[in-house]
């Protein structure tokens, strides 16, 4: 292939197995028997001319048959051919009529071939009236069967043939969409997966360290934490078998409240906030994700002491914002899988993730933080998606009251707090 065929990536690549279509276009070549039988029979005047005209005329006919690849058609050696091929053609038509006269046709086929677009149409009809002319010169009237079958041979087989690369593009399309695919599947899982597992580890760990810290003086204490890995851990293998499948949906309540167990256990103070009717399926699962995303980088990097979490809907967007009041981006990887994972995902929902340094400094938080923390950097992560909402009448749900400091919601705190 050429190096000007190089750009063309993939598709080129399907194009080299295909067979060349030039077989099929050979036969047609028995339309000047009759102009060699009138050599062979020596009754054609200088057959010395004639018998090299029907020779070179030949291989250019063969080498243009061949000619059907893309880069082959749009070479420069090409286009010399089919306009030494047109001269041939002109002269022995010329000079010779009769039989001579069906070389026109071919030189249709071999336009077809070659060009496509305005220069097929143009050449068509130029290739076309040189053939009725001629004809028109040597046979009078007969002339319009020579100017029908150079019109039609050019047409249709620029036709059939525009057709036959055509399905071959598709064919092509078609596997470079399966493999694309492929490719976006094992991104989904690799990504579901970082954010399962990081999570999850994250969280048996914790309780690990806080039962072996409880385990010497308050052995029930102790207990319910390993209870708790043990809950953990049965539902990772859920999620991961749900992952597997591409069958996940986040639940925003679960989510939120494996968080608030989350940060307890790991000795920060969760405080969540919620307003605004209850997001749509979709945007629940989107924000899932960022919620364990982000408690998990609090609970590992933040060595924060309070962290809260907003969600506020709104008839036009939905805001998700974590702020901790930890030591800011430090340990921090912004840049990391799972971050840069959860940006793809909500800019294909037409979302956006923002994270930035300062305590409240996106959030939607009442400002509570003071004193000790006011010193502190924090650290903030925002994120939106378009309103997704799943109750249609619009009222707004009546403003939640922040979680007790280190508790965990009991039944009457869930039964005011929708999270």
């Amino acid at each position: 292939m050429s190096g000007s065929c190089g750009t063309e990536g993939r598709v080129q690549e399907k194009w080299r197995a295909v067979p060349p279509g030039g077989f099929g276009l050979l036969p047609w070549l028995l339309l000047g028997m009759g102009a060699f039988s009138h050599l062979f029979q020596g009754t054609t005047a200088n057959p010395w001319i004639g018998g090299a005209g029907l020779l070179v005329f030949n291989s250019l006919y063969v080498f243009l048959a061949f000619s059907t690849h893309p880069c082959r058609r749009d070479a420069l050696s090409t286009r010399v051919a089919l306009a030494l091929l047109a001269a041939v053609t002109c002269a022995l038509a010329i000079g010779y009529g009769g039989s001579w006269l069906l070389f026109f046709p071919l030189l249709g086929l071999a336009t077809g071939v070659v060009l496509r677009g305005r220069r097929l149409r143009v050449t068509a009809v130029a290739v076309t009236v040189v053939a009725g002319v001629v004809s028109c010169v040597h046979d009078g009237w007969g002339a319009l069967g020579i100017l029908y079958a150079t019109a039609v041979s050019t047409v249709v087989t620029a036709t059939i043939l525009r057709l036959a690369e055509t399905v071959r593009e598709l064919r092509a399309a078609r596997e470079e969409l399966a493999q694309r695919a492929v490719q976006e599947e094992r991104l989904r899982f690799s990504r579901d997966l970082h954010d399962l597992l990081g999570h999850t580890m994250s969280v048996i760990v914790v309780k690990s360290e806080a039962a072996r810290r409880l385990a010497p003086r308050d052995l029930d204490a102790a207990l319910a934490q390993v209870t708790d890995i043990e809950s953990v851990g049965r539902q990772a293998l859920t999620e991961i078998r749900e992952a597997v499948t591409g069958y996940r949906d986040g639940s925003l309540d679960t989510e939120l409240d494996r968080a608030r167990s989350a940060l307890t256990a790991a000795g920060v103070t969760p405080v969540v906030r919620r307003s605004g009717p209850p997001p749509g399926p979709r945007t629940e699962v989107l924000l899932s994700w960022v919620v364990r995303e982000a408690v998990t980088n609090v609970v590992r990097h933040s060595a924060a002491g309070r962290c809260e979490i907003a969600v506020t809907t709104t008839p036009e967007r939905v805001r998700l914002t974590i702020t901790d009041d930890g030591d800011g981006a430090r340990g921090t990887d912004t840049d990391g899988t799972g971050l840069h994972g959860l940006t793809e995902r909500l800019a294909a929902a037409g979302g956006t993730l923002r994270t930035g340094v300062g305590v409240g400094g996106d959030g939607d938080g009442d400002g509570d933080a003071e004193g000790d923390d006011a010193s502190r950097a924090g650290f903030t992560l925002s994120a939106e998606l378009p309103a997704d909402t799943a109750d249609s009448t619009g009222t707004p749900a009546a403003a939640p009251e922040p979680v007790a400091a280190g508790a965990r919601p009991g039944p009457a705190d869930r039964a005011k707090t929708p999270v």
